[in-house]
């Protein structure tokens, strides 16, 4: 019989015994693939996971476990902190966030379910505190739950959409809440009976008549056919850790050297990819150095080799980096003034470049041209102090002149600072999960949820952090759902 492959499917004809017959087959087992597994087997359908790990994870467990969650006046959490978040203006800053990579229906079908997902996912035991905690965050330090987590109070994105903090975050004590948050959805798929087959790479699809009817998967040294009546989902993390594919689809990301992910090789965009799937956005990515994000590092100033800004530093950490790694020469630099200077954190990897009594004195350490960087700064101080900022409309209270000697300036570079990145682009697919040809019509039997699809992080310039779980939890519901009732 023919080998399996990640290119093409083979057909079922060549299968001379199944091994195993289930009604949905659930390719990865991190949120996604678990909330597929829930919502198949809630539906009545017989489930089977497999994971080529040892256990369930994925890039979720290695995340802070952080969902964006709001419209419909608000969960209890803003409520109580006294946001109302209205749809519309949910609906509305999802697609600002996906700027031209959007997928509008993804950002309504969510900004109109995410408040009942909230719900869901408390139902199945997601523990929430349901607090708010102010001011600019990676991640809450303690088991709080609301925080924001995006650039939902800066410029532009204010301007169209009434500001609301919507990072929900499982209640777990200090960074690292995905784990935990794995850890609950987990149990509750093998509590409604999903079978769990880890230590298990898949190999191929397999097809029968045009539909998608199976996998062949390597389990304890042997070749295995497993077969699914209903379908199989696929939810197998992005393409982080495939050179291959980044160098190919995501060239941008070989100026950055700390990939975020767990097997993340792309595995499920080929496979889907060869049964006729189309991928769309593979260009996009996220990418972050963390410690510049919060206050009082917000409060300074990004300018790139050639002394000018080149973004609102109040807006979230993602887009200013981001922004960042499109400038010239390699490198940003962050400026400073002594109220707002403190040790940059040793994993930053951010170095001291210049210093100096007067911005002049910054600039000629960097040696730049006489009259840029002090010109932008001069420039920058004098609306500052009137509140304004006219290039950029970085707002108060985190807009505040930089005019307290001695001067600094950070070196961020982007070959070696800390700048953390994974892919966003993948599989096209509709709301209910369905792997779409370029046509739009769907392969029969083909779903997919998670960062192997193109979601609701679609845009490296605009995501928020908890658009990932917001995106993987709520669609591999979808396609859960769609392939149990399909």
């Amino acid at each position: 019989m023919p080998e399996p492959s990640l290119h093409r499917p083979i057909s079922s004809h060549a299968v001379e015994n199944w091994d195993l017959e289930t009604d949905v087959l659930v390719i990865g087992f991190g949120a996604a693939g678990a909330c597929a597994a829930i919502e198949a087997a809630e539906a009545g359908a017989s489930v089977t996971i497999l994971e080529r790990n040892s256990g369930s994870g994925g890039a979720s467990a290695l995340s802070g476990g952080e969902i964006y969650i709001g419209g419909n006046g608000g969960t209890d959490a803003q409520r109580a902190a006294g946001f109302e978040d209205s749809t519309e203006d949910f609906e509305t800053y999802l697609k600002l966030a996906g700027g031209l990579c959007v997928d509008e229906a993804k950002c309504e079908i969510y900004a109109r379910g995410a408040l009942s997902h909230y719900a869901w996912l408390k139902a199945q035991g997601v523990p929430y505190r349901e607090n708010f905690l102010p001011g600019k965050l990676i991640e809450p330090p303690d088991d709080s739950t609301l925080i924001w987590s995006g650039s939902e109070a800066a410029a532009p994105f204010c301007d169209e959409a009434k500001p609301a903090p919507r990072g929900h975050t499982i209640q777990h004590e200090g960074w690292g809440g995905g784990r935990p948050l794995v850890d609950v959805l987990e149990a509750r798929a093998v509590e409604l009976g999903a079978e769990i087959k880890v230590d298990t790479r898949v190999l191929g699809l397999i097809e029968e008549e045009g539909r998608i009817v199976g996998v062949a998967a390597k389990t304890d040294g042997e070749t295995r056919f497993l077969r699914a009546s209903k379908g199989v989902i696929l939810a197998t993390g992005g393409f982080v850790m495939n050179q291959e594919m980044r160098r190919k689809h995501c060239p941008e990301t070989y100026k950055i050297n700390d990939p975020i992910g767990d097997r993340d090789d792309g595995l499920g965009i080929l496979m889907g990819v060869g049964a006729g799937g189309e991928a769309v956005h593979m260009d996009q990515f996220f990418t972050t150095c963390p410690w510049t994000m919060p206050e009082p590092q917000a409060s300074g100033v990004f300018v790139n080799v050639q002394g000018q800004r080149f973004i609102n530093e109040d807006c979230y950490h993602g887009r200013v980096s981001r922004c960042a790694v499109d400038q010239p020469g390699g490198k940003v630099y962050l400026l400073l003034d002594n109220a707002h200077f403190s040790e940059p954190a040793e994993f930053a990897r951010i170095a001291i470049a210049a210093t100096g009594e007067t911005w002049e004195e910054v600039e000629a350490e960097l040696e730049m041209p006489e009259g840029t960087l002090s010109h932008t700064m001069a420039f920058y101080n004098d609306h500052a102090h009137k509140g304004r900022d006219l290039l950029f409309d970085k707002r108060t209270p985190i807009l505040t002149p930089l005019d307290k000697a001695p001067f600094v300036a950070l070196e961020l570079n982007f070959e070696s600072s800390y700048f953390s990145f994974f892919t966003l682009g993948g599989l096209h697919t509709s709301v209910s999960g369905e792997v779409l040809r370029p046509s739009g019509e769907p392969v029969p039997g083909l779903y997919a949820a998670g960062r192997c699809t193109h979601g609701l992080p679609a845009w490296g310039h605009g995501y928020s952090s908890g658009l990932s779980l917001a995106d993987c939890t709520f669609f591999g519901r979808q396609a859960g759902r769609a392939v149990a009732h399909g």
